[in-house]
């Protein structure tokens, strides 16, 4: 675990930018600690990126992999070409999946395929690397930072036995959470990955069909299918009758759904749009990352959950996971098993990863309900504060609580608007004595302007969504509560 006690000294000022976060080798998130980080961050500044220790793994490479896309390069007939990318696949599988990617988007580059170790790199001209980058943030196929270090021989690989034990105990684990067999849990290397094989299976049954996605989007899991796979549609007004007449137009295949929605914690009605969907033969596809499946359960409706298992789940911050589950009540249930025997993954979650996400949620049940309890808790301050306009969470949408577990809460996200909007934003953010980065369900209070690293060349189609750039999301902690509020109180005084 972390050596940097976060919950009590938290990397939020100047002199923090670009730790890692949790303080360890395979950190899945770093520190922004000032609202210009983020801006100097998403404008390319050298000076900021080059302080960066860390990285969100699929939306840059951690310096391990990095460390291996060198090597590649060296030994790569491209390398002399200038701006030659290099992106390290787990497996020759996932490799050529992004070979024919880029060769299809963009016929006119040069690309190859490069062993290194036990890992294959795609090399990409500078007239594939846009696409070669694509495919690796949007799929989440790319090869972690553990895969790597074994590579350059830093670290060993894990025993046949022990990641096998892992393993079973990760299937068991999410087995008890929703309540299914085992054998309708398969473990990807991260949460998109999981996705993409959603998409895969569905394409199988329902080929060559855009999908359609209903309320605002995490941005690569509407990107995922439109870019990667046959398209994808967005319908923000996600009332009974729009989704029916979109349904009848676009007979796509399959409908992809967030619970709730990131960052506004919006839920949709999954019962009545299931139904609609169903009732035109169209499968559902829902993600539970953030509202989790300990607090929800969204099998009897929709026909795959897929979960970023990085998040609150893992809760250490330092393994990329992710999960899907066929459920068990599905129509297309029997055609979905038998396309996964038929089509195997790209790739699944590696040995050393299964052990880390193992090790990190021996505790998940327990620590998920904390979590619900500090994130309502803080929601509800942040409320009756004067400085507030408004506050995101899921406890005030009936459509969440319509699926919630007995005794569950509302997951740790929350999200709120200042008044004075950006400038008001921006004195807070610099001023909250919390880790400021990307990522969620840390065991430490998390904090970013989300839209601005999610959607920054997209902020005025963001607006136009309702969705406000200088809202501030916060993936709340363990942090004791007291302690927690007396941290916001402060910031928020210099608002």
């Amino acid at each position: 675990m972390s050596s940097r006690d976060l919950l009590r000294d938290p990397c939020w000022q100047g002199s923090d930018l670009g730790h890692p976060l949790p303080d360890t080798t395979h950190a899945v998130s770093v520190a922004l600690p000032r609202w210009s980080d983020v801006i100097a961050y998403e404008e390319q500044d050298p000076a900021c990126r080059g302080a960066l220790r860390a990285v969100y793994p699929r939306f840059g490479q951690h310096p391990l992999v990095a460390q291996v896309a060198k090597l590649s390069l060296q030994v790569s007939d491209l390398a002399p070409s200038k701006g030659a990318s290099s992106w390290p696949y787990p497996n020759l599988a996932a490799a050529e999946a992004a070979l024919a990617h880029c060769r299809r988007t963009r016929p006119a580059g040069e690309t190859q395929l490069s062993v290194i170790g036990g890992l294959t790199c795609l090399i990409a001209d500078p007239a594939s690397t846009p696409a070669a980058k694509a495919f690796w943030q949007h799929t989440g196929l790319g090869a972690s930072s553990r895969l790597a270090a074994i590579t350059l021989g830093q670290e060993q690989n894990a025993s046949g036995s022990a990641a096998e034990n892992a393993r079973l105990n990760v299937i068991e684990r999410l087995a008890r959470i929703y309540g299914c067999e085992g054998d309708a849990i398969s473990l990807h290397p991260s949460g998109m990955s999981a996705l993409h094989r959603a998409l895969q299976l569905i394409s199988a049954i329902r080929p060559n069909r855009p999908v359609l996605q209903i309320g605002f989007p995490y941005v690569d899991v509407l990107k995922l299918p439109q870019v990667v796979f046959n398209g994808a549609e967005l319908l923000l007004d996600d009332s009974a009758a729009s989704v029916g007449d979109v349904l009848e137009r676009l007979e796509p295949s399959a409908v992809v759904v967030e619970l709730p929605s990131n960052p506004l914690l919006r839920c949709i009605d999954l019962p009545t749009i299931a139904r609609l969907a169903h009732r035109q033969g169209i499968p559902v596809i829902a993600d539970d990352t953030i509202g989790s499946g300990v607090n929800i359960d969204g099998l009897p409706h929709a026909d795959l959950v897929f979960s970023s298992l990085t998040k609150s789940f893992a809760g250490r911050g330092d393994v990329l996971a992710g999960g899907l589950v066929l459920s068990p009540h599905s129509p297309w249930r029997d055609q979905l098993v038998a396309s996964a025997r038929s089509l195997q993954p790209l790739a699944e979650l590696a040995d050393v990863d299964v052990i880390a996400l193992d090790q990190g949620s021996e505790d998940v049940v327990e620590r998920v309900h904390q979590l619900n309890r500090n994130t309502l808790f803080l929601a509800e301050q942040l409320r009756d504060h004067p400085a507030v306009e408004k506050v995101f969470h899921p406890g005030e949408c009936e459509n969440f609580k319509a699926l919630q577990r007995p005794g569950a809460g509302h997951g740790c996200l929350l999200s709120f608007e200042l008044k004075g909007g950006t400038p008001s934003s921006q004195k807070v953010y610099d001023a909250l004595t919390v880790c400021k980065g990307p990522s969620l369900g840390t065991a430490f209070t998390l904090v970013c302007p989300y839209v601005l690293l999610a959607h920054y060349d997209e902020l005025v189609w963001a607006k136009r969504c309702d969705v406000p750039s200088h809202l501030l999301r916060v993936s709340v902690g363990l942090e004791e509560q007291p302690d927690l509020w007396k941290r916001f109180l402060l910031a928020l005084d210099s608002a």
